[in-house]
């Protein structure tokens, strides 16, 4: 099977496969388990209705109710009925439902963040892959030229017009280009091989990139902007907000505890000595709790909700602080990737002027192949800093959406 495969192609299905990712399946299973708490908590302000049936057997002692002290005789209750409660105002219960609801959305918050991260490193794997492409095919391209200098200089060494340590000098450098050709396709292999696994595709499949490693064309966006961007869409920071809120209103519920609370309640059934001859019969009333004294405990948990709260504030600076910092250093990074690159590109140029002039001097000249070789260590080293230099731009430019929250708008 061949999968044809861009950049734009890996950000999507590695967002459609990240239920695959152990990490996201647990942070999935957490908003399962939040969904399931709120509901418990919405239920207790829903009315709660309930049935029973019973039939008994049973005897009672009249001096119970002030009667003779004697026992009656054997008699059947039979009882059906159904009950109903419903709370009527509690804002404690009110302030717990909402503080569910705000941790449901943290689990949310905390899921999407996971998500972004295994998007940003598979697209920083797929980068990888690219460069190691790249790397082949210059590893190639070096070996090309070296057979052809190789087979020119020893077409001069039987002119007499060249020395066996110009051929040897060579020949040494040719075998060690062709060595690292062979490690940088191990590397091609071995990449891919960690792309796979972390699409969580088949590994029979074929892989095919059909992109390259070109220079980003957009401009560096502005510190403020970037800024407002990564604040707006961050899901730690959407996480951590929603973390404050879950915080003040579990500390909103507690004290809700010093308030009354009202609920009413009521039951209706049909009782009797048996089925066929029973009677009807209800309850309805309504409850008003006051709470006054409990020997302190509620204070002590007011005390400890007020101090979780105070932790998810200081949290909340922590956050915005790594998150600033992310922000910085992707773009000091891609700043200075772009010049790098620029500087690379730069010397790739000079480095082939060099080997140009150093072969035609070689070719003009009885001179050995010093120059000539020394010019091609440098052509090498120029066509690697090229390649480093495409590969950090474009590392720095998924950096810069995972610190920006735009790891989907990858392209």
């Amino acid at each position: 099977m061949r999968i044809y495969m861009s950049v734009i192609w890996v950000v999507l299905v590695a967002g459609l496969l990240c239920d695959k990712n152990p990490n996201v399946r647990l942070y999935k299973e957490r908003i399962e388990a939040a969904r399931g708490a709120s509901r418990t908590q919405l239920g207790a302000l829903l009315p709660n209705l309930a049935g029973s049936s019973k039939f008994t057997n049973q005897t009672f002692f009249l001096g119970t109710i002030g009667g003779a002290p004697v026992r009656t005789q054997p008699f059947d209750i039979a009882d059906a009925r159904g009950t109903l409660s419903q709370s009527l105002f509690s804002w404690s219960l009110i302030e717990r439902w909402r503080a569910s609801r705000a941790a449901l959305a943290v689990s949310e918050g905390e899921a999407d963040t996971t998500k972004n991260d295994t998007m940003a490193t598979v697209a920083l794997q797929y980068m990888e892959v690219l460069r190691n492409y790249e790397t082949a095919d210059a590893r190639t391209a070096n070996v090309e030229l070296y057979k052809e200098l190789v087979a020119f200089i020893k077409n001069r060494q039987s002119g007499g017009m060249a020395t066996g340590l110009d051929t040897a000098r060579l020949e040494t450098q040719l075998e060690n280009e062709r060595q690292r050709l062979e490690l940088a396709k191990s590397d091609v292999e071995r990449t891919k091989l960690i792309l796979i696994n972390a699409l969580g595709i088949d590994f029979d499949v074929k892989l095919v990139l059909t992109d390259e490693l070109k220079a980003p064309e957009e401009p560096v966006p502005t510190q403020e902007y970037a800024m407002d961007v990564a604040l707006t869409n961050r899901p730690e920071i959407k996480a951590q907000e929603q973390r404050v809120q879950v915080s003040t209103l579990t500390l909103s519920s507690i004290k809700g505890e010093r308030l009354p609370s009202l609920q009413a309640q009521g039951d209706y059934g049909l009782i009797g000595n048996q089925i066929n001859n029973s009677t009807s019969t209800y309850n309805v009333g309504v409850t008003l709790s006051i709470p006054l004294f409990d020997g302190g405990q509620r204070e002590g948990r007011i005390g400890e909700s007020r101090s979780h709260l105070l932790q998810e504030e200081i949290k909340m600076n922590l956050v915005t602080r790594q998150i600033t910092m992310e922000l910085r250093e992707a773009l000091v990074t891609l700043t200075s990737a772009k010049e790098q690159l620029r500087i690379a590109k730069d010397g790739l140029k000079a480095a082939v002027t060099e080997v140009q002039l150093a072969r035609e001097r070689f070719r003009l000249l009885s001179s050995n192949s010093l120059e000539l070789s020394n010019a091609l260590f440098s052509l090498v080293r120029a066509r690697d800093n090229l390649i480093d230099g495409l590969f950090r731009a474009n590392a720095s430019r998924v950096n810069l959406a995972r610190a920006t929250g735009q790891v989907e708008a990858l392209r």
